[in-house]
C-alpha cells in the first residue's frame, strides 16, 4: 500500500515467516538496501556475505527478494569548512548493495 508520501512498507520476513523489521521506500530497491546496512559488514565487499533478504510488500502477498551484502568503507572526505559536520567524527561506515533475485507471491492464509 501506498503511503501519502509515494513511499511504501516492505516487512523484513525470516524463514519461519516472522517479520521483525519494517523499511519505506519508493522502490522495493530502496528498502533492500536500507534492509542491507544492517547486516554484519565485511572488511571489504569482496570479503562480504551474500544474504538473502525477504521483503513483502506491506497490504499485499507479493514478496521480493534480493540478494544483500554489506562492508565497511572509509569515510568520505569532508569539506572542512563544515566542522560540525556528524560525517567528521566518522573513521568508517557501513555500505550495502543488493541484486534482486525475483518476486514470489504467498498464498492466501
Amino acid at each position: 500500500m501506498v503511503r501519502e508520501d509515494g513511499k511504501r512498507n516492505f516487512a523484513l520476513r525470516e524463514a519461519d515467516g516472522s517479520e521483525p523489521s519494517e523499511f519505506s521506500g519508493n522502490m522495493p530497491r530502496q528498502a533492500a538496501l536500507k534492509a542491507a546496512r544492517t547486516l554484519e559488514p565485511a572488511p571489504s565487499e569482496a570479503e562480504a556475505e551474500r544474504t538473502t533478504l525477504r521483503l513483502r510488500e506491506k497490504g499485499t502477498q507479493k514478496v521480493h527478494e534480493y540478494e544483500g551484502w554489506a562492508w565497511k568503507d572509509s569515510a568520505p572526505e569532508v569539506d572542512e569548512a563544515d566542522d560540525d559536520f556528524w560525517l567528521n567524527d566518522l573513521d568508517d561506515i557501513t555500505k550495502a548493495n543488493v541484486s534482486k533475485l525475483g518476486i514470489e507471491y504467498l498464498d492466501d492464509e
